[in-house]
């Protein structure tokens, strides 16, 4: 078994980013999130308005508000107190009705069994140590009938040895795929590369826990969830008008996002 890192180690990890990440992303700095991932997980997840949900792995709760002003009833749960706590001031300057609670999606020990209608995770669940962990905490909070929606990075691209061969415009034309059997965790760093101060801040360390794609299906089932739909969103052409650099390739050869739907018998 590779070595693991703690959750005490990603849980400081993400107080290190957190006042940048929260600066940025709520400049919508954060181009793939505003112009691909999100626009493509709200209609992946469906009409959630009137409904109990919670946000397993919401950071600063830029994610968890816009799905509250869709008319959802949100509440944010982060491993991360510096992300709760700047999650908690937004709520003050913005009320929205969100309760956001300091709780790893792993062990979700705030929250009675069957007290959500729905379980959204967006972009976090690659990101902590014990993911089956989080598929039986998740069903114990979702009553009977409800359902869970995440989004991840695509296991089966997002490897250690992935890299894009470009011909001699510099034109990327293939992508490459290795390790995909690699599951050490290891801590990436990289910024936003559209934010107009990248090159002024450091770059987020993101603990990163690589799985195939059985490692992510075969829990979601083992928990007692009942798979209901995939999706591999394209990137749109209405990001590639905008920016050409960063999503014409994904278009043209790989879905770097993967979505799952699941729901509780």
């Amino acid at each position: 078994m590779p070595p693991e890192i703690p959750e005490s180690e990603v849980a400081a990890e993400w107080d290190r980013n957190a006042a940048v990440w929260a600066e940025q992303v709520r400049n919508r700095w954060d181009t793939f999130r505003e112009h691909w991932n999100n626009p493509a997980f709200v209609e992946f997840a469906g009409d959630l308005s009137g409904k109990n949900v919670l946000d397993a792995g919401c950071g600063e709760g830029y994610n968890t508000r816009m799905f509250a002003r869709r008319g959802a009833r949100m509440t944010g749960a982060d491993l991360s107190a510096k992300m709760i706590q700047f999650a908690r001031e937004a709520e003050l300057c913005e009320p929205l009705g969100i309760h956001y609670e300091r709780a790893s999606y792993s062990n979700l020990t705030p929250f009675s069994a069957g007290s959500f209608d729905a379980v959204i995770s967006t972009m976090a669940l690659m990101d902590g140590p014990d993911f089956p962990g989080a598929m039986r905490e998740i069903a114990r909070v979702l009553r009977p009938g409800g359902t869970l929606a995440y989004s991840i990075l695509h296991p089966c691209f997002a490897t250690k040895g992935m890299g894009w061969i470009r011909d001699e415009s510099g034109r990327a034309v293939k992508f490459t795929v290795a390790d995909y059997f690699n599951s050490e965790p290891f801590v990436e760093h990289w910024k936003f590369g559209h934010a107009p101060n990248a090159s002024e801040v450091e770059a987020f360390g993101v603990p990163r826990f690589d799985r195939t794609l059985a490692d992510y299906i075969n829990p979601t089932i083992a928990a007692g969830l009942r798979l209901e739909k995939i999706c591999e969103p394209r990137a749109p052409e209405s990001a590639c008008a905008l920016y050409p650099e960063s999503f014409r390739r994904y278009r043209d050869h790989i879905p770097w996002f993967l979505y799952l739907r699941a729901s509780k018998p």
